[in-house]
């Protein structure tokens, strides 16, 4: 058996292979430029403008573009996202504001010049994909290229001569290629083999997952909808718009959109670490709730952690924060009851010190008789450190030593001005302190079961022994999520099989020489020049030998010598054993050079 050679020299002209060297992959070929191209007119100037957009190159300068245009979002506040953010930035920033407003920063991905990339981007990839995906289909439908009529010319080729008969070598050629995956066939005097088609389905899977994780990302944020609602205790929530705190959408979307479904809060359920380094840490995060689905829905139970949302169609409920609502009664001045609920106040640490007020807006009568609103402002501590700690600063978490602090007032709130306000902040324009005997701010600290007197007989505010805790959710549809999740794991798995993927082809040719010997030759072509294919060619031929053993070379005098050349060893890589031609009609075509035939 011939040793198995490997050249990289190029004949310039003399590289006709044929269709064995036709492309071994779908990417499209560009001609070489002519130095006397004619004008190319409106219509030469819109196909080049076509090959240059659906070009890789291109696709691959638009998803870098629209990498780097998405950074304005992460690092500007956005209108879409937290509208109080984007007023406070215009507040300070009164010569940035303008600019960003012109340059469409503050909703970067509904900006102009955004979508324009993000479409050209979805044009350049169907552009590219589709043509790519026909030929492909019909590389799969057709059968691999005939053998060329020099296969010494090939990167990797060997050769060896054989008292097997022809037809003999090619059905042992053809039963070996075909047990080792290769798509084969007899081509007249020879066997053509072919495999690797993963490569170029990697390929175009992973150009495809692209257009799909794109139109999932548009189709998302164009119906997406997104809410936050905090929920005490005993109390529930209706999936309403009315409901939210907040609640923002996409352009396209509708209120008929939403899920219906209602949930009551039964219980919420919070541990920590009580020692260590971690002290202060939650342990558990749960909420235990009962939801129905519809208006007609049976009732279920469901418990709703961190990360474990409830999945009610297509929304999906996270809880994503935790605080107290401490139970408040107000009375006025006769006794009366004219406020009594709990109050969610908003956490400021990881120990859940929190701050909120009170509000009393209806059925308050000073001791004058005369209608009027009362506020508390409030702050609370789950754990108090105690008078000499010198901090209204929550020691721990948990409720181990619950104090209230309120500060109060009376006046109008503006509640009925029509302007919106906050449940958690209080305006204090036309308000006025209820004073103490040292004519100070009216100010207590309160344990569960206390009371705080207003001054005047103006009423008093009890601090209950009842303290809820409250839940935060947010309640997300975004009906792209599934897409885009398949699109990336099918864009991994085709990059992955690109990469690793080798497309060859290998041909066996064996005919009957003059002296009636049997003459096989194998070569093999691969889309790029790689160690793999010799080595791959090397193991194939000498498993072919062991069927087709060599035959004894004919001597000078045309008798056959008495020993002939043994096999080497199928371990040793082909790669190792290369040697150079010297034969001008038997130098080697490198496999790019034989693709660009």
């Amino acid at each position: 058996m011939s040793d198995t050679t490997t050249d990289n020299t190029k004949t310039g002209d003399d590289q006709d292979l044929g269709a064995a060297g036709s492309q071994l992959s779908t990417a499209p070929v560009e001609d070489a430029p002519s130095p006397n191209l004619p004008a190319l007119g409106v219509i030469g100037w819109a196909r080049w403008f076509w090959r240059q957009l659906t070009s890789m190159r291109v696709a691959l300068l638009l998803l870098l573009l629209l990498s780097l245009a998405a950074i304005p979002g992460s690092l500007i506040p956005q209108t879409g996202i937290d509208e109080t953010r984007v007023a406070d930035f215009r507040e300070r920033h009164d010569v940035l504001a303008p600019v960003y407003d012109k340059l469409g920063l503050f909703h970067v991905y509904s900006s102009v010049w955004f979508s324009a990339i993000y479409i050209l981007l979805f044009v350049s990839l169907i552009g590219c994909i589709v043509p790519r995906t026909w030929q492909f289909v019909g590389q799969l439908r057709g059968r691999p290229p005939g053998a060329p009529r020099r296969l010494t010319r090939l990167p990797a080729h060997t050769t060896w001569r054989t008292s097997a008969g022809p037809e003999e070598v090619r059905e042992a050629a053809l039963t070996l290629l075909r047990k080792r995956r290769f798509r084969a066939h007899v081509a007249g005097d020879a066997v053509a083999a072919e495999k690797g088609y993963l490569r170029e389905l990697g390929n175009l899977a992973f150009h495809l997952a692209l257009i799909v994780m794109l139109i999932a990302f548009a189709w998302g944020q164009l119906f997406k909808s997104e809410g936050n609602k905090i929920v005490v205790e005993g109390d529930g929530f209706s999936n309403t718009l009315t409901q939210y705190d907040d609640f923002k959408s996409g352009n396209l979307f509708t209120n008929d959109d939403l899920e219906p479904f209602s949930f009551d809060v039964k219980e919420f359920t919070g541990t920590y670490e009580r020692s260590g380094p971690n002290r202060g840490t939650p342990r558990t995060y749960e909420t235990e709730v009962t939801y129905t689905e519809g208006a007609d829905g049976e009732e279920k139970n469901a418990v709703i952690k961190v990360n474990k949302p409830l999945e009610i169609g297509d929304a999906k409920v996270y809880l994503v924060s935790h605080g107290y609502a401490p139970v408040v009664t107000v009375r006025d001045g006769k006794g009366k009851i004219v406020y009594q609920d709990a109050v969610p106040l908003l956490p400021l640490d990881n120990n859940v010190t929190s701050n909120g007020v009170v509000k009393v807006l209806d059925g308050y009568r000073n001791p004058q008789g005369k209608k009027e609103q009362l506020g508390f402002q409030a702050f609370f501590v789950p754990t108090f450190g105690g008078s000499a700690s010198g901090t209204m600063l929550s020691q721990f978490p948990a409720l181990d030593y619950p104090v209230l602090a309120l500060n109060a007032y009376h006046g109008d709130l503006k509640a009925d001005s029509g302007i919106p306000q906050s449940v958690y902040q209080m305006d204090k324009t036309k308000m006025k302190e209820f004073k103490d005997a040292d004519g100070e701010l009216l100010k207590k600290l309160l344990t569960p079961g206390e009371t705080m007197t207003l001054p005047g007989g103006a009423g008093s505010i009890t601090f209950e022994k009842d303290i809820k805790e409250w839940a935060g959710f947010q309640v997300v549809q975004e009906p792209g999520g599934g897409w885009a999740l398949g699109g990336a794991l099918t864009a991994i798995g085709g990059l992955a099989a690109s990469l690793f993927v080798q497309r060859r082809r290998v041909w066996v040719r064996a005919v009957r020489g003059d002296d009636g010997v049997t003459v096989v030759e194998m070569a093999g072509l691969g889309r790029s020049e790689s160690a793999k294919v010799p080595e791959e060619l090397g193991d194939l031929a000498a498993i072919l030998y062991e069927r087709a053993p060599g035959a004894p070379d004919a001597g000078p005098d045309g008798t056959a010598e008495p020993d002939a050349a043994p096999p080497e060893d199928p371990g040793t890589p082909a790669a190792s054993r290369t040697t150079t031609s010297t034969d001008p009609d038997s130098q080697a075509v490198p496999a790019e050079g034989a693709e660009q035939q």
